[in-house]
């Protein structure tokens, strides 16, 4: 897991600090640096967003965005895939997608690096959950299985060539079966 690289500090002074480089989030009024991504996790966010946008960003649905910094709730996180409908992504007056997305994702996908606490990970996605978001996956590719949290903080855990939940209205079938073939370059 990450260190801290500050102690406890308010919202709005976290925004002050320069960016770093992984990305930090303000989580429970501290600033957490967030692992540099390794091989397994920066593939499996490039297809997952890939996937997503291939059905609902061309049909108009929603989009999928990687490392896209949602501040709600009093914390500021970087899921590593955030997906919003597409009538809920902030605009500018001129038409153009807003810089800062302060609203809930309506789906946060997060990918377990070896490094980071299963714990950590997923009390970030049911913060995620009790602020709006429709799901949330845990994605945990040493036990090749995704961990689903659904409105209310229901739970499921799914393997194998199930068939996984996504956000109402995107029609895409994934299985956390096809989700780990992507790790095999063959």
């Amino acid at each position: 897991m990450s260190e801290n690289i500050q102690p406890q500090t308010s919202l709005e002074d976290f925004f002050k600090l320069p960016e770093t480089n992984p990305v930090s989030e303000f989580i429970k009024g501290e600033i957490i640096q967030k692992p540099i991504r390794q091989a397994e996790h920066s593939l499996l966010q490039l297809e997952i967003c890939e996937a997503i946008n291939r059905v609902a960003k061309t049909q108009k649905i929603a989009i999928a965005f990687p490392e896209l910094r949602c501040t709600f709730g009093g914390e500021s996180i970087v899921p590593d895939v955030s997906v919003f409908r597409r009538e809920r992504i902030p605009l500018q007056s001129s038409g153009r997608i807003a810089q800062r997305f302060e609203i809930y994702p309506d789906w946060a996908i997060e990918i377990l690096s070896p490094e980071q606490k299963q714990i950590f990970v997923l009390k970030k996605l049911l913060h995620y959950s009790q602020n709006g978001t429709d799901l949330g996956w845990l994605i945990d590719s040493e036990t090749e299985s995704i961990l689903a949290i659904f409105p209310g903080q229901q739970v499921e855990i799914f393997q194998g060539a199930t068939q996984l939940p996504v956000i109402s209205g995107i029609p895409l079938e994934l299985t956390a079966k096809q989700i780990f073939n992507w790790l095999t370059l063959s």
